[in-house]
């Protein structure tokens, strides 16, 4: 799918930053933070309107926000994008790098009566294959 299919489907107005944005998105491998976006993203924009752009892709469900901590927060395509389940993600706490683990579903909690949810995150953290690989190597 391309970045103006999925505005498009979303019926959200076509603009180059967000097409932009979307793409950047779309070609990583990994989730990206916002300024990783902005660096990636061609074009020259102001602060506004990737700022703005940004902001309406997530509101609008196009890209989510991956919370790490209160300092870093990370960007992926969002599920209604993808067709993917709910999944956990893994950030590697050595490369700062954020993969979806699409293997890993998350689980529907039981909550108690007048409780009703919107959202789960699993984060899991630890050490990804390629940073356990090049620790072998050295």
């Amino acid at each position: 799918m391309k970045a103006v299919e999925i505005l498009n489907n979303h019926k959200i107005k076509r603009t180059s930053c967000r097409e932009g944005i979307i793409e950047v998105v779309m070609t990583a491998k990994h989730a990206l933070s916002e300024n990783e976006i902005r660096e990636r993203l061609s074009g020259n924009y102001d602060r506004t309107t990737f700022y703005r752009s940004f902001k309406t892709l997530e509101e609008c469900k196009i890209i989510h926000k991956i919370v790490i901590d209160n300092q870093l927060v990370k960007y992926a395509l969002d599920n209604t994008v993808t067709h993917k389940n709910e999944h956990a993600h893994f950030f590697c706490t050595k490369c700062n790098t954020v993969q979806c683990l699409d293997n890993v579903t998350v689980q529907k909690y039981k909550l108690p009566d007048g409780y009703s949810d919107f959202e789960t995150d699993v984060l899991i953290k630890g050490i990804c294959v390629n940073c356990k690989n090049q620790n072998k190597i050295d």
